[in-house]
C-alpha cells in the first residue's frame, strides 16, 4: 500500500528543501532543490533537446559522490545562469565540496524553453536568472508554491498551461519518495480535448481534481496533441524533474531510480521524450531513513517513482493559475 506524505511534496523526503523565485512580467522563474547534508545523485536524459550543467559528474564512475543542490529553471540556455546564483547562496552558507581550504558547491542544473510564452524577455546585457537562482536558494523551505511558480511560471503544454508540480509517497516499508517537476511538454497531460488527466489511475485522494478517466473514452485519444504546431516553434518545450528518496542508494542505484521515474512521464504526458523535448530526471538519495534495499524493495521503489512522478506532472498542470494574458488557458479556467 502507498499513501501520500504529510505535505504531498518532495520535501516530505528528509534532507530536501525547495525554494522558488519568479518574475511574472518575464513569465519565467527558478526552482532550487537544496540537499542538507549533500545527497547521492544521478541523472537520466531521454528527451532529444536537453540543456544542462554539471551532469557529467553524476555518472557512477566519476569522483564526486554527492551534490549540494539541483536546479530547475526556465529561460532556455540563459537559465543555466541560475545555478551560479544557487552556488553563490550555498557558498555564503559555507556549503560545498572541500578542496583544500576551498569549498565548491556542487549544483547540477537543467532548463526548459519558455522564451516564446509572451513574457518580456528584453533583459539587457545579462539575464536575470543568476539573481533568481540566488533568491530561490535563499527561499528554500519545507513547503513551497506549486503551479504558476518557480521554474513552472511560464510553462505551457499542448492543451493547458503547464506548471510546477510535486507529490510524495510513503511505501509500506516506511521509505519516502517524492517528485518535483516543471511541466512544459510539447504534448499534453490531458486526454484528447477533455480535462481528464492521463495520470488518473495513480491519483490519490482527489489530488488533481478526482475526475478519473473519461467515459466514454474519446475515439481520438491516441492522436497526439502538439504545442504550437501551427507556429512550428521547434524547441519550445521540455519537462524537467527531480525524484528523491530517503532510502540509502549508491550512485548506480540512483541512476536506475531516475530511469524508472521517466516512466511517470510516459504515463502522464502524451507524447513524451520527443526530439523537441529535453526531458530529464535528476535522482537524489538523502539516506535519511538509514535503510538499504533488497531487490524487491528496490523494484517497489522504482514503481513508486513512476507513479509519484505521474501524479506530480498532473498536479503541476492542475495547480497552474490563469494570469489573464496566457497564450494557453489554465486547466482551472476551463469548466
Amino acid at each position: 500500500m502507498m499513501r501520500k506524505g504529510q505535505n504531498n511534496l518532495i520535501t516530505d523526503v528528509a534532507g530536501v528543501l525547495v525554494g522558488n523565485a519568479e518574475d511574472h512580467r518575464l513569465k519565467s522563474g527558478v526552482t532550487a532543490v537544496l540537499c542538507d547534508p549533500p545527497a547521492t545523485a544521478a541523472v537520466q536524459v531521454l528527451g532529444g533537446a536537453p540543456g544542462t550543467r554539471e551532469t557529467d559528474l553524476l555518472a557512477p564512475h566519476n569522483t564526486v559522490q554527492a551534490v549540494d543542490a539541483v536546479v530547475l529553471s526556465g529561460g532556455s540556455a540563459f537559465g543555466l545562469d541560475s545555478a551560479s546564483g544557487v552556488q553563490a547562496a550555498l557558498r555564503e552558507m559555507g556549503r560545498g565540496f572541500a578542496v583544500g581550504p576551498h569549498r565548491v558547491p556542487i549544483v547540477p542544473a537543467a532548463i526548459l524553453f519558455d522564451l516564446a510564452n509572451g513574457g518580456e524577455k528584453n533583459w539587457g546585457r545579462f539575464s536575470p536568472y543568476r539573481d533568481l537562482g540566488y533568491e530561490a536558494a535563499r527561499a528554500a523551505a519545507p513547503t513551497f508554491a506549486t503551479g504558476t511558480a518557480g521554474a513552472g511560471t511560464g510553462a505551457l503544454t499542448a492543451t493547458f498551461k503547464g506548471g510546477l508540480g510535486s507529490a510524495s509517497t510513503i511505501l509500506a516499508n516506511g521509505i519516502t519518495i517524492g517528485a518535483l517537476v516543471a511541466v512544459n511538454a510539447v504534448g499534453s497531460a490531458t486526454v484528447s480535448d477533455t480535462r481528464h488527466f492521463w495520470a488518473a489511475p495513480f491519483e490519490l485522494d482527489g489530488e488533481f481534481g478526482g475526475l478519473g478517466q473519461p467515459s466514454p473514452w474519446p475515439q481520438d485519444a491516441g492522436i497526439p496533441r502538439f504545442k504550437f504546431r501551427e507556429r512550428q516553434a521547434a524547441g519550445t518545450n521540455t519537462t524537467i524533474a527531480v525524484i528523491a528518496t530517503d532510502a540509502v542508494l549508491t550512485k548506480a542505484e540512483a541512476k536506475r531510480l531516475a530511469i524508472a521515474a521517466h516512466d511517470g512521464f510516459s504515463r502522464a504526458l502524451w507524447p513524451s521524450h520527443t526530439p523537441l523535448d529535453g526531458d530529464l530526471v535528476f535522482a537524489l538519495s538523502t539516506g535519511a531513513s538509514g535503510k538499504t534495499l533488497l531487490l524487491q524493495d528496490f523494484i517497489d521503489l522504482s514503481a513508486a517513482a513512476a507513479a509519484t512522478m505521474a501524479r506530480a506532472i498532473a498536479r503541476g498542470v492542475y495547480d497552474a493559475r490563469d494570469t489573464g494574458d496566457d497564450l494557453i488557458p489554465a486547466w482551472s479556467a476551463r469548466s
